[in-house]
């Protein structure tokens, strides 16, 4: 006889089934929040007040950014990672932003330049990576306030994988959101000075190709060097002259102690140009090089040309003279030896023409 279940093991079994379905819609439900969070791009926000950081992602940073703007020994963080218009837009407003500084965020379709929008900075840079011989730049967006720091950028820069940044937010936000900002620029401005030393070792191993052996294809390679140190250039350029307002102008938004950690940017900066510019001389000497030894072996093969040219017309104007069926009757023979004697005659002044332009080197 099969014992039918308890009211007990019935009212169990229903819970468990219960938890299940409600585990498995939270996960469809997070998955689903996921999905959409991936699709408009990732927010996140963090607070420092009272020594207590806290952090937040998605829309509930969203909705915490202006309860955070309320409280005002509170200072944030806004950091969006490839936000569509819609999401910057929306947060612009939260924020209180000008309309065309909103717009430039949205956009992101700027120089870079340093803008002053009310009480805000607006500062553009780009960060620089090296892939397969080519440079690609991803444009940075960062937007100071008096108790806020915004940053906008594409998934390939991570503002938390920065060095100024590994041992956590607080110890750096706590110094000043003016401090953040000067924390992760001077990462981006330090990330470029590997990229230069790999382009610059690249150009010496191209001044050593040069002299042993001149191609296309390194003709092609210097070209592309050349290409993107001026890339470099016109990223960097803006950028020194950014700072050194920076360091140097009163900015309300910037605290006078951290002037001097800007001033240091700055120097980088100066180094970094000083660096580029002696790389684009020794791109345009190894260019030089390259044309003078492709002249040169031009001019070697034009030498080789012209003693070959020597030897060959010298026999070519004795058989022209002589005709060669006519050579026994100049010599009055009436049979073979006239025209073995000016064919000896002919290969031994060839010879003679031989050995005095190899003796000049030019066969």
């Amino acid at each position: 006889m099969v014992k039918s279940p308890s009211r007990a093991e019935s009212a169990a079994a229903a819970k468990v089934a219960a938890a299940e379905s409600s585990a498995e819609s939270a996960a469809a439900k997070q998955a689903s929040e996921s999905a959409a969070q991936s699709a408009e791009g990732i927010v996140r926000l963090v607070t420092l007040e009272a020594r207590v950081c806290r952090e937040w992602e998605g829309e509930s940073a969203l909705a915490e950014v202006p309860k955070a703007l309320m409280r005002r020994t509170a200072r944030l963080w806004v950091d969006v990672c490839d936000g569509t218009p819609e999401l910057k837009t929306r947060l612009a407003g939260i924020l209180g932003f000008h309309p065309l500084l909103a717009e430039d965020i949205a956009e992101r379709d700027q120089r870079a330049k340093i803008e002053q929008v009310g009480d805000m900075l607006h500062l553009v840079m780009f960060s620089l990576g090296f892939d397969d011989g080519e440079i690609y730049e991803r444009e940075l967006d960062f937007v100071l306030g008096g108790r806020f720091l915004l940053t906008n950028h594409s998934k390939w820069w991570d503002p938390r994988a920065t060095r100024h940044l590994r041992s956590g937010v607080a110890e750096v936000l706590a110094k000043g959101p003016d401090h953040l900002l000067w924390a992760l620029s001077d990462d981006v401005i330090d990330s470029y000075f590997p990229i230069l030393d790999l382009l610059g070792d690249e150009i010496d191993a191209l001044e050593d190709q040069v002299v042993t052996h001149s191609d296309r294809t390194l003709l092609e390679r210097l070209f592309e060097l050349k290409r993107s140190l001026i890339q470099i250039r016109r990223v960097t350029s803006p950028q020194r002259e950014m700072f050194n307002l920076l360091s140097s102008r009163e900015e309300k938004v910037i605290s006078v102690e951290e002037r001097l950690y800007f001033r240091d940017a700055y120097d980088h900066l100066i180094r970094l140009t000083d660096e580029l510019d002696t790389y684009r001389e020794l791109a345009s000497a190894t260019l030089e090089t390259y044309l003078s030894t492709v002249n040169n072996n031009l001019s070697l093969i034009m030498k080789r040309l012209t003693g070959v040219t020597v030897v060959v017309a010298g026999i070519g104007a004795i058989g022209g003279i002589f005709g060669m069926s006519e050579a026994q009757a100049a010599f009055r023979f009436d049979e073979g030896p006239g025209f073995w004697i000016v064919a000896f005659g002919s290969l031994m002044l060839a010879g003679i023409a031989a050995g005095v332009l190899r003796k000049m080197d030019w066969i």
